[in-house]
């Protein structure tokens, strides 16, 4: 079983910062790719950036790269997500999400299997 809780969204201005948690709870956490996904109202859900626990390795979505920045502690097994620069298109509700291999992109919603329960992400201009 995989549980994922995540936390730190709030609402700021446009050129403001922003850091998500997400505290993961798996076996072979080492073998998980942990994304963050959001969904803004009336949107598709889009992969933001995602990590391969295994190695470190990083992925971005172009709408983010350069600004937001996504790592890991493994000690705590949890996953930040570094938002900076933030744009008034960046609001939505951001989830934390986990699966183990690869699939189709790690930046794929659907190959998603375990979800967090969502923080909300506000910028106003």
């Amino acid at each position: 079983q995989v549980q994922l809780v995540d936390a730190g969204g709030g609402s700021v201005q446009a050129g403001g910062s922003l850091r998500l948690s997400c505290v993961v709870y798996a076996y072979a956490y080492s073998s998980t790719y942990i994304a963050w996904i959001r969904q803004a109202p009336g949107k598709e859900r889009e992969g933001v950036a995602a990590i391969y626990v295994g190695d470190g390795s990083t992925y971005y979505a172009d709408s983010v790269k350069g600004r937001f920045t996504i790592s890991q502690d493994n000690a705590k097994s949890t996953v930040y997500l570094q938002m900076n620069s933030l744009k008034p298109e960046d609001t939505a509700m951001y989830y934390c999400a986990a699966r183990y291999g690869l699939g189709r992109s790690p930046l794929w919603p659907n190959d998603y299997k375990y979800w967090g329960q969502g923080t909300q992400v506000t910028v106003s201009s």
